[in-house]
């Protein structure tokens, strides 16, 4: 029972961050605009793309884990509490 609740928040906690992620890719994207005229003279840019880090989705999903471990040790407590 406690791995289906564990499941269920981490793909729910997956699924909303890469929701959040992408929304906001977008809306920043579609929102920014060059300032190509700043020099007076066209300059050439080069786009230089590298690859993706995981490092901070690796932690935030550390970070869920152990939130998810910590509050289902502190609601066995506080109910085991309430029925003293």
């Amino acid at each position: 029972m406690a791995l289906k609740k564990y499941l269920i928040f981490i793909i729910s906690f997956i699924a909303l961050y890469s929701l959040a992620q992408i929304s906001s890719g977008l809306i920043l994207t579609a929102l920014y605009t060059p300032d190509i005229y700043s020099t007076g003279q066209l300059i050439h840019q080069e786009v230089v793309f590298t690859d993706p880090t995981y490092t901070p989705l690796l932690l935030i999903f550390l970070s869920a884990t152990a939130a998810y471990f910590i509050s289902q040790k502190f609601g066995e407590t506080a109910k085991v509490q309430q029925h003293s």
